[in-house]
């Protein structure tokens, strides 16, 4: 795979980066919400140690074409509301899986459809890739929804696959093919 390290996206609203040392702080912010956290594979972040350790591992694998994170920020600000994300990139297969998160004060308003629609565009024009996967806990029913209308196709569910403290938790499947994304779907 490429290097990442220069991959900047922009939709209407959005300008989507590579997080920087400075980010830390805000992504702080959004990973100790035990909101944003509550279908995640993880417990709330409760220091900024791990907040640089992200964004210091992302540098590493953006620079290796390994994983692909990306800071969104909002276009007219500069702020950092959520990350996209590919990752576990297949290259013989032609496959990856995609993750994504907003800041709760920022749901509601479109903003991971345009984010992760920006995203999906990159993965199939520019990466040339075939499948992408995403895995989501069902009872989001948020995510669930997003994933639907950017044309996702709800493929499986794996019983009691995360647990997190003492939560266990599903996954849902879903899968979108290169065939089948049409690039104005997050604006619909």
């Amino acid at each position: 795979m490429q290097a990442f390290t220069n991959v900047r996206l922009l939709t209407a609203r959005l300008e989507l980066r590579p997080l920087s040392l400075g980010d830390a702080e805000h992504l702080l912010g959004i990973y100790s919400d035990p909101e944003f956290m509550r279908y995640w594979s993880s417990k709330p972040w409760t220091h900024i140690d791990q907040a640089v350790a992200l964004i210091e591992n992302d540098r590493r694998e953006l620079a290796a074409g390994e994983h692909l994170r990306l800071g969104v920020y909002l276009r007219n600000q500069g702020r950092l509301i959520g990350t996209c994300s590919l990752f576990n990139l297949n290259e013989g297969c032609r496959r990856a899986e995609i993750g994504y998160g907003i800041a709760r004060t920022h749901w509601r308003r479109g903003y991971m459809l345009e984010a992760v629609g920006a995203v999906i565009s990159f993965a199939f024009s520019e990466l040339r890739l075939h499948r992408l996967e995403a895995d989501i806990d069902p009872r989001n029913e948020g995510s669930a929804r997003g994933l639907e209308r950017l044309g996702f196709i709800r493929e499986g569910l794996l019983r009691e696959r995360w647990i997190v403290g003492e939560e266990v938790s599903d996954s849902a499947l879903y899968g979108l093919l290169d065939r089948e994304w049409s690039p104005a779907a997050h604006l619909r």
